[in-house]
């Protein structure tokens, strides 16, 4: 064997035969393969939509044969942090290998295809040699999920036999009992048709268009004001107040508006302007699923005091003080990238 470990970091959404034949070359270089698997502590989206539970389980049962060789760990996003992301990649190898009795001079690499931009991360880590593989002929997991969210409709036939070629028979009946049997599979499908329909109603305008928005990060005596979404997007899901800013407002008035609609917040406004403790633009290419959206968040700060009555309104079915504590750790109930604008502020991003 070339190494003692190789690592495959991946979100694997699903896992696919492309991803089947790394782990089999990584299997025929390395003791053993590590697979980090990448986008832990999120919501069900469709873009996520499985567990790292469920996905640790489809890369046991494809290569079952060789499960006593295969490391699971979960990995999380630092969507702006990416030294964090790195540490905690770092991190989580050492903490496997210890895990399995190996040591510092184990022989690690890195396996992955370098394939495009978003491949970056695989030169991020010079301490590791690269095992960089060739294309493999599958369809892409975004093909595929689309396949899956599609797959009720009428003419769905041909859809689930290309899920069917392209990803492992284990995997496939995995999905087959989720497409069936989960209640999460008809929110996805919910989301999915939305998200097609917001996407086609821009299609036609002359550039992709790009969303500004804001958020309002309310801390209060240890807590935080959060809402819970009433339509789809991330219906259910909890979330920073906020919303999309007019075209006959500024920043911060667009925030202090949605702050209020959403949650009857009594305090006077010129109380909220001058409790404004730090603002931050948050413009992840990726933060949300409708397209390009940057936002602009206002982290407002109130020390000490009775907690202000808050109730749901406009977009918002309920509005809630939650410790800080216990909303840092709502990873897998917050919405987009609410979990890491939060973290940015509080100071555990």
């Amino acid at each position: 064997m070339d190494y003692d470990y190789l690592v495959f970091i991946g979100r694997f959404e699903p896992f696919h035969n492309g991803h089947a034949a790394v782990a089999r070359l990584a299997l025929s270089k390395a003791r053993k393969v590590i697979f980090l698997v990448g986008s832990a502590d999120t919501p069900r989206t469709t873009k996520n939509p499985f567990t790292v539970a469920e996905r640790a389980v489809m890369i046991q049962s494809a290569l079952g044969d060789a499960a006593e060789r295969l490391i699971v760990r979960p990995l999380r996003d630092r969507l702006y942090n990416e030294s964090r992301w790195i540490a905690g990649v770092q991190r989580a190898v050492a903490e496997a290998i210890a895990q399995d009795g190996g040591d510092a001079q184990a022989r690690v690499g890195l396996i992955g295809q370098d394939k495009d931009a978003s491949s970056y991360y695989l030169r991020e880590f010079p301490q590791w040699q690269l095992v960089d593989v060739q294309h493999t002929a599958t369809l892409s997991a975004t093909e595929l999920r689309r396949y899956l969210y599609e797959a009720n409709q009428l003419d769905s036939h041909g859809g689930l036999m290309l899920i069917r070629a392209n990803v492992p028979g284990p995997v496939f009946d995995m999905l087959e009992a989720f497409r069936k049997n989960s209640p999460a599979f008809k929110q996805l499908v919910a989301e999915h048709q939305f998200i097609d329909t917001y996407r086609a109603a821009w299609a036609d305008a002359p550039y992709p268009p790009t969303f500004v928005t804001t958020d309002a990060v309310v801390v209060h005596s240890g807590h935080v004001l959060l809402v819970r979404r009433r339509a789809e997007p991330g219906k259910g899901l909890w979330a920073l107040p906020g919303g999309f800013v007019g075209q006959d407002e500024s920043l911060l008035d667009a925030c202090l508006r949605e702050l209020r609609e959403e949650t009857r917040l009594k305090i006077p406004l010129p109380v909220l302007k001058g409790s404004i403790r730090h603002q931050h633009v948050f413009d992840h290419p990726e933060r949300s699923q409708r397209g390009r959206t940057i936002t602009h968040a206002f982290h407002f700060d109130f020390p000490s005091g009775e907690l202000p009555d808050v109730r749901g309104g406009d977009d918002a079915d309920k509005a809630r003080w939650i410790p800080v504590s216990v909303a840092l750790e709502m990873g897998p109930q917050l919405f987009e990238d609410h979990l890491h604008i939060l973290e940015f502020f509080l100071g555990r991003g």
